[in-house]
């Protein structure tokens, strides 16, 4: 398939996805709830500012597109990931991460951040928005050692009637496989971001995929 093909495909399937639920947090134990910070995620992703640079392995594209959202709507369900008050499990996707996106989608090579994310906003903030919810596993605080034993876990998103699947390898790597099962899925490579509060991250390698492109 083509890159526009592609990029169709995408945009197409997550617009079928509309109506994305809104994220409630799941009842927590009162000592849990004393334990845990509320720094939320978006104050995680904004301490590197909102330029683009030249390290493929932090998150300024994921950064920039949830910034895209709030801002074209701000009662977006992507605003949870600014409230730490509520607890949920993120996992970011790198910069590097994204330019394998694009590069699938499009079949161009990427020299500059800056140049994936102009690709990855033509896509739309709709769909966008649904790409950011799919990473989003909302009520639950998951840390790299819980998810170790989780094997076959089938975690529901905030992306409306969807679903990731944690698969463990070797008893020490973490696999989450999307809804696309012709593509490599994403492995953990930084886990527990923010660990301590509420919302916790894991970093990917790769952009999981709510849709069969």
């Amino acid at each position: 398939m083509n890159g526009v093909r592609r990029l169709t495909a995408l945009a197409a399937g997550l617009v079928l996805t509309a109506g994305a639920a809104l994220i409630t947090a799941a009842p927590a134990d009162a000592h849990s709830k004393h334990r845990l910070g509320q720094s939320s995620l978006a104050a995680l992703l904004a301490k590197d500012g909102s330029g683009f640079d030249k390290d493929w392995n932090d998150y300024d594209i994921l950064d920039n597109a949830v910034r895209a959202v709030l801002t074209a709507d701000p009662k977006s369900p992507v605003a949870v990931l600014a409230d730490g008050s509520v607890p949920l499990t993120a996992f970011l996707p790198t910069d590097r991460a994204f330019r394998r996106l694009a590069s699938d989608l499009t079949g161009k090579s990427y020299s500059s951040e800056s140049a994936v994310f102009a690709d990855v906003a033509s896509l739309g903030i709709p769909t966008i928005e649904n790409v950011l919810l799919y990473h989003v596993v909302p009520g639950k605080t998951i840390t790299y050692r819980a998810a170790l034993r989780s094997n076959g876990a089938r975690l529901s998103t905030a992306l409306s009637g969807s679903s990731i699947t944690v698969s463990v390898r070797y008893c020490i790597f973490v696999k989450l496989v999307d809804a696309d099962p012709d593509d490599a899925n994403p492995y953990v490579v930084q886990p527990n971001l923010n660990r301590g509060n509420r919302q916790i991250a894991h970093g990917i390698d790769r952009v999981l995929r709510p849709v069969d492109l």
